[in-house]
């Protein structure tokens, strides 16, 4: 696994620095516009900041923090995380590695589920953070301190109610109460463990997850964290198979799909000493099959394994225990398709943006040698020439210029429509917007007191306008780029420019995000489950965490559309400037040889000393976008020898 992980980093830094060549390369060539350093810039970003994320899913008692211990911690010698009989894991617990962070756990209070903040909303806020620093040379302590993702406290039922963790239509809510009345909920809400793994320093996102069935649970595992998942594992006990609250939790939350894994866990529990191997074989194989059968799979897509025995072997070096355990099959089948899969996207989305920023600079490239081409071909005919002819070929240029600078006052003209225009889209796209419409819903929940049947009205609304919203936006978005594409073609067919099409934008894949964040308020709040329950609190949480998942679609849909506008004429001005120096350059230089300042034979050779110059601007400007597509299509294991 780690050597998996190895060869993905190699790839990425392979990838990054040939594209980092290509970029200084660029700059040092003045051959960057605005529109060119910024996909650069974003398409590094993508490579440094890419991350694996993989979830593990199950109800309660199902093995999650052991399979993640035997997967992913077994060299440390002992449990990692806390795994026993019960519930170990009672917040969601993502394990990764910043290094802008010392090795701690950060703990989020469950007071924080009495704001009208998401879990996302409290990452850029420190101070929230209770922190705890993980002292990794004393395992025991360091143990000791994991437990805190499995503390809990008692509190009376209305301070339960204030967090929505208490459900007083829950028929079963009195077995929650004590003694004293009161229940036991969760010491925190959210945990981040920063922790120097090999693993995850390379960039691996691990999600342990507490039961997705119970009151309460935290709305952003199921609107963000668990769909934005590269692989996601769906834990089962062998013995009781798929049970009514594992298949409301498949067909709710997770899903068959790309990524998507279910591990039959705990089959020791099967391994009876009073049968042969052959026939607890036999037995496990038809416990598989019933399992892919309810959750509509192949035999194949379920993976038999025994974690407990697993992280035994691992830790005792039993090899014949670790081979009945069956963990080598799911751990080759977990990343041999992650890695693969993620590796294709991130590819493809960095083609698109090489491709792009390539054209442009053939663009740019391709203009200089024709203007050089241009003038060459002007100077060489006024060789044996009088210095009346010289003297028109003055005269025409300057006529030139003349209707260039009137295209350019023309232009003003453009620029006054673009402003009205982009301040037009920001009336339908601002976050003004969406913060007006989250009070409008939340002011008609606190009108109907939060009944159930009132609230689907308010929040189909919401979600209706941010689609409108976008749409209305995306149109503005089109008209501004005819626009655009119109004067480039104008200017392109007025004064021979060679201009690419202008850089596009859509926002439809935030609108695809509002109708991902609608499916799953659907699925966890549909009419059945509102006639026959009144989870207000609950609904009140979820809608919390809907509207940060809108804000932040939005806010990222204003931050691509203020990045658009900043560079959606960049490649025209660029154009433009270099237009008028060689306007202003031929005039230069048909002015001296009519002075006879300057020998003719002299200014050509220095033309064509330009123009072959040029040509080879042009051929290492090939070959660094070959690097770097090279570097793209090379394999992982090709890249990490390459790095060694």
């Amino acid at each position: 696994m780690v050597q998996d992980f190895e060869q993905y980093s190699a790839w990425r830094q392979d990838v990054a620095m040939a594209l980092e060549k290509y970029q200084m390369w660029v700059n040092a060539a003045e051959l960057a516009d605005a529109a060119t350093e910024q996909r650069i810039a974003r398409a590094l970003a993508r490579l440094a900041d890419d991350r694996l994320s993989v979830a593990f899913v199950a109800e309660f008692s199902r093995g999650k923090s052991e399979l993640i211990n035997a997967i992913f911690f077994a060299d440390y010698g002992q449990r990692i995380l806390p795994s026993a009989a019960g519930r170990t894991t009672m917040c969601p617990t993502e394990l990764m590695y910043d290094p802008a962070f010392p090795p701690c756990i950060r703990l989020l209070p469950i007071e924080t589920r009495a704001s009208n903040l998401s879990t996302s909303d409290y990452r850029d806020d420190p101070a929230a953070w209770t922190v705890l620093p993980l002292a990794l040379d004393a395992g025991e302590e360091m143990h000791e301190t994991f437990k805190q993702v499995s503390m809990t406290k008692h509190v009376k039922v209305e301070e339960a109610k204030r967090y929505g963790l208490f459900d007083e239509s829950d028929p079963d809510v009195a077995a929650t109460l004590d003694d004293n009345g009161e229940i036991e909920i969760s010491l925190w809400r959210h945990a981040i463990i920063n922790f120097p793994h090999p693993l995850l320093k390379q960039g691996l996102v691990i999600l342990d997850t507490p039961g997705l069935n119970a009151i309460g649970t935290e709305p952003e595992l199921t609107l963000n964290l668990i769909p934005n998942a590269h692989a996601v594992l769906f834990i089962l006990a062998a013995e009781t198979g798929v049970t009514k609250s594992d298949i409301e939790v498949w067909r709710t939350h997770i899903g068959a799909g790309a990524g998507r894994i279910v591990v039959m866990n705990k089959i020791d529990a099967m391994w009876d000493e009073l049968k042969t191997e052959a026939e607890n074989d036999a037995e496990i194989e038809r416990q598989q099959t019933t399992v892919a059968h309810m959750l509509a799979l192949e035999p194949r897509q379920v993976f038999p394994v025994s974690a407990q025995k697993a992280l035994v072997g691992k830790i005792n070096g039993d090899m014949a225990l670790l081979e009945k355990s069956r963990l080598g099959a799911l751990e080759a089948a977990l990343f041999n398709e992650l890695i693969p899969a993620k590796q294709d996207i991130i590819r493809k989305q960095l083609s698109d943006d090489l491709n792009a920023v390539v054209s442009i600079q053939q663009a740019t490239i391709g203009a200089r040698i024709r203007d050089i081409v241009e003038q060459l071909q002007e100077l060489k005919s006024l060789r044996g020439k009088n210095q009346g002819v010289i003297a028109h070929m003055m005269r025409r240029v300057e006529v030139e210029k003349k209707e260039f600078d009137g295209s350019l006052f023309k232009l003003q003209g453009t620029r006054a429509v673009f402003a009205r225009l982009s301040t037009e889209l920001y009336t339908t796209l601002g976050m003004d917007i969406v913060h007006k419409e989250i009070a409008a819903v939340r002011e008609a929940m606190a009108a109907s007191r939060f009944v159930t049947t009132g609230i689907r009205g308010p929040v189909k609304h919401f979600f209706d306008q941010a689609r409108a919203n976008l749409a209305v936006s995306n149109g503005k978005i089109a008209e501004i780029s005819e626009m655009m594409e119109m004067m480039y073609r104008k200017f392109a067919a007025e004064h021979g420019l060679s201009l690419a099409v202008p850089m596009t934008l859509s926002l439809d894949k935030y609108r695809k995000e509002v109708d991902a964040i609608e499916e799953v308020y659907v699925k966890q709040f549909g009419t059945t489950t509102l006639l026959i329950t009144s989870r207000d609190a609950v609904i009140e949480r979820f809608f919390d965490s809907i509207a940060s998942r809108v804000r932040r679609s939005y806010r990222a849909a204003n931050a691509d559309v203020e990045a658009w506008l900043k560079v959606i004429m960049s490649p025209l001005e660029a154009q433009i400037r270099q237009h008028k120096d060689q306007l202003k350059h031929r005039l230069a230089s048909i002015q001296r040889i009519h002075d006879a300042t300057d020998s003719l034979e002299t200014k050509i050779e220095s033309f064509e000393a330009s123009q072959f110059a040029l040509e080879k601007v042009k051929a290492r400007l090939n070959d660094l976008a070959g690097n770097v597509e090279s570097a793209m299509q090379r394999s992982t294991a090709a890249a990490l020898e390459a790095a060694a």
